[in-house]
């Protein structure tokens, strides 16, 4: 089974419907194939929606990545009120493991997230949970204090805000908290009392920050003119739901309030609601073979598969093939450099941990972490590099009846063939960065997957091809002749070097035995 991450961020929007839209179908449209969106929870009076995706490590990150961009594109923390608190227009992305991914990789995926973040988006960046940097840094609720607008004040002259990414001031995106941390329930109680003072109190007795329970977040909102008591359990199997809820029910008593009822914002594991049955139901000797869901389960897994469904892999390659304009060769090549940066991904893994291979460990692992953010950045490439035709393609679609509406899409078609021509120039200086590490890979890493390293390097060298197809393809379609020969001037640069490099990864393989 494929590697999953689950990654819940929470943006600061809820009450115009066409934004959160709009979020959503660029995560969707960055992740492709690989991510499925699970989950969207909004609410109005916090003014915050929270989305659940999971999907290949790979893709998730591009996914990410989407979301984060497009809130940063459409939400004004300047205009932005809610009763949460918040620091920017994606105030938190939590990578979070499944399935065949530990927390370090994890930790690893929003750093590199982080990175992008800061240097592509100009957005201060954060880290948190287990890929904090420092101490302080691990509970978000330190990191969050003050909010946006205290930030603002403080990012460029307090040394304890700068960010661990990005810039040292605020724009309207405002600031966004990258981590990964185990799987969160996301869980509010309402109580039948419009006093919010009464919802402070009893957050205040749960949370274990102030004494309460441990693993409890908690906040007293006022929400629909109810008191609520809003709280993040941050591990349901030392503090389960039941003795949450009930701890809150005895706190509010002692005000006279009530529950009234309970929602949960985003996703909640099934073995946290058959915790919270059983206890309920003091059923003691509950086995979980005794739930009809986790029998069926076990049943479809020992059941013949007739036909396999098709892998993304296999999606891309039919899509390909179709008798459309895009996906085309631009695509196919940034797609092929994805597949050469996982080859040297995967020996740097096969080197790692082996005795044999101790002092070269560090290298490895840079090695590995490197190749797992170029993979990411091609899998992006492939939906950008279609994205780019069909802006081109609409570009001239444009009308040209006026003298206006002429200049206007002469000035658009200019624009879509220089973003056609930065698409593919960047999958050319990554596929030259992969041969970097396939030289590493085939000189260092595993014997055992040498072969492999040297498939990588040849794939590398396909992508650098077809993308330098494309780049001059598109440099002789602008009329900005300047831009165009600086392109062309960079791409025989890592021609050339692309060149040496190969020649070096093929002496390599003969000689080493």
């Amino acid at each position: 089974m494929r590697p999953l991450v689950e990654c819940v961020p929470n943006f600061s929007e809820a009450r115009r419907p066409e934004v959160v839209e709009a979020i959503v179908a660029a995560i969707e449209r960055g992740g492709g194939a690989e991510v499925r969106v699970i989950n969207v929870s909004s609410d109005a009076d916090h003014n915050r929606t929270v989305v659940t995706f999971v999907g290949t490590p790979a893709g998730v990150e591009s996914a990410a990545f989407a979301g984060i961009a497009k809130a940063a594109e459409l939400i004004d923390l300047n205009q932005h009120r809610g009763e949460h608190p918040r620091l920017g227009a994606t105030d938190v992305v939590p990578f979070v493991p499944i399935r065949g991914v530990s927390m370090a990789d994890c930790v690893a995926m929003a750093k590199r997230l982080g990175e992008r973040v800061g240097r592509e988006l100009n957005i201060p960046v954060y880290l948190y949970e287990a890929a904090a940097t420092r101490p302080d840094r691990e509970n978000l609720e330190n990191i969050r204090r003050g909010e946006y607008e205290k930030l603002k004040e403080e990012i460029a002259t307090h040394p304890h805000r700068a960010p661990d990414f990005g810039p040292k001031q605020v724009g309207p995106a405002g600031a966004t908290v990258i981590g990964a941390r185990q799987f969160l329930i996301a869980y509010n109680i309402y109580l039948n009392t419009p006093n919010v003072g009464i919802a402070k109190k009893v957050a205040k007795a749960v949370r274990h920050s102030s004494g309460g329970l441990r693993y409890v977040k908690a906040l007293g909102l006022l929400v629909e003119g109810q008191a609520q008591v809003s709280m993040n359990l941050t591990d349901f199997t030392k503090t389960p739901v039941a003795r949450v809820q009930e701890f809150v029910r005895r706190e509010a008593a002692r005000y006279g309030a009530t529950i009234t009822r309970s929602e949960l914002v985003g996703m909640i594991p099934q073995a946290a609601l058959v915790d919270a049955a059983q206890w309920y139901l003091q059923l003691d000797n509950l086995e979980a073979e005794q739930v009809l869901e986790n029998r069926l389960g076990e049943a479809e897994e020992t059941m013949p598969v007739q036909e396999a469904a098709p892998q993304a892999g296999e999606a891309f390659v039919e899509r390909l093939a179709a008798g459309t304009a895009t996906p085309g060769g631009g695509a196919a090549s940034a797609y092929a450099g994805a597949m050469a940066a996982a080859l040297v991904g995967m020996v740097a893994r096969l080197t790692l941990g082996k005795k044999k291979y101790a002092e070269v460990e560090a290298q490895m692992q840079s090695v590995m972490e490197t190749a797992d953010k170029l993979r990411a950045d091609l899998t992006a490439a492939v939906r950008d590099d279609s994205a780019a035709f069909d802006a081109v393609v609409d570009a001239f679609k444009l009308p040209k009846e006026t003298g206006e509406q002429q200049v206007a899409r002469a000035e658009a078609i200019e624009a879509a063939y220089v973003h056609a021509a930065e698409v593919p120039l960047r999958v050319a200086r990554a596929a030259v960065a992969i041969l970097g590490l396939a030289a590493i890979a085939v000189e260092k890493g595993n014997l055992n997957a040498i072969s492999d390293g040297g498939s990588a390097a040849c794939l590398a060298q396909a992508t650098l091809s077809g993308a330098a197809l494309n780049v001059r393809a598109n440099a002789q379609a602008v009329k900005d002749r300047e831009a165009a020969a600086a392109w062309l001037q960079e791409l025989h640069g890592l021609e050339t070097r692309a060149n040496e490099t190969l020649a070096a990864i093929e002496r390599t393989l003969r000689e080493r035995k």
